[in-house]
């Protein structure tokens, strides 16, 4: 019975194991190698049919999550405030109007300025075509999914470092840095006020109140060409 036992275990504990080096590749891939390669080695014009390849698979990944429901995700919702929008919204106003009087002030309220009507689309579009995509990815996912490989300490910046890798395609330590102290106020959101659509709430602002600033510039797809 003893030796029974003990096969038992061993088989259990490669089955763990092979379920972790399973989930260690996939967050690789997904969270390391898509944006690296991106960044690295693929032609700039792959950029949109790669993000959108990542993105379903990262879906279909999130929908075979055990435990995961889609309507997990309406938790919270009464996290989502005015007060909190409008005070991030303030913050990452200031931040962006400092950065552009900087390095371009040209480029200050610019799109609004020149092109309303782009602006207006913009204003109607990401919150649903890239601010809530990405957070399905990088908040449920991430936290959800790859519980048990993510560090006991650490979660959350391990998170908004990814976040900002993510980014990298696009060669500015400003969007690093910018998409690295947005990733952590995500995570908050996500993981220490259990509500998902205040992550995306707060995503669409900061993308709202970027592109409005004028910030555009240093998210523009151009940028994706690499600079050496």
């Amino acid at each position: 019975m003893q030796v029974v036992w003990q096969g038992a275990e061993m088989t259990g504990r490669a089955a763990v194991a092979v379920e972790r080096t399973a989930l260690w590749a996939e967050f690789l891939a997904l969270f390391v190698a898509v944006p690296v390669a991106l960044a690295l080695l693929l032609p700039s014009g792959t950029m949109f049919p790669v993000l959108f390849a990542a993105t379903l698979l990262g879906l279909w990944l999130l929908h075979r999550t055990p435990g995961f429901r889609w309507s997990d995700l309406w938790q919270g919702a009464e996290e989502v405030t005015w007060l909190r929008l409008m005070g991030f919204g303030a913050v990452t106003l200031a931040v962006s109007v400092a950065v552009l009087l900087a390095v371009a002030p040209e480029s200050l309220f610019a799109l609004l300025r020149g092109q309303p009507l782009l602006w207006l689309a913009v204003v109607g579009l990401y919150p649903v075509l890239s601010a809530l995509p990405q957070e399905l990815l990088f908040r449920p996912l991430f936290f959800r999914r790859y519980r048990p490989i993510l560090p006991r300490r650490g979660a959350d910046l391990c998170n908004a470092a990814l976040f900002s890798l993510a980014h990298l395609m696009y060669w500015s330590w400003i969007v690093a840095v910018l998409t690295f102290a947005g990733g952590l106020v995500f995570a908050w959101a996500y993981r220490r006020r259990g509500s998902f659509p205040l992550a995306v709430a707060l995503h669409a602002v900061a993308g709202i109140v970027l592109f409005t600033a004028g910030m555009g510039m240093f998210f523009y797809s151009g940028n994706v060409d690499r600079p050496f």
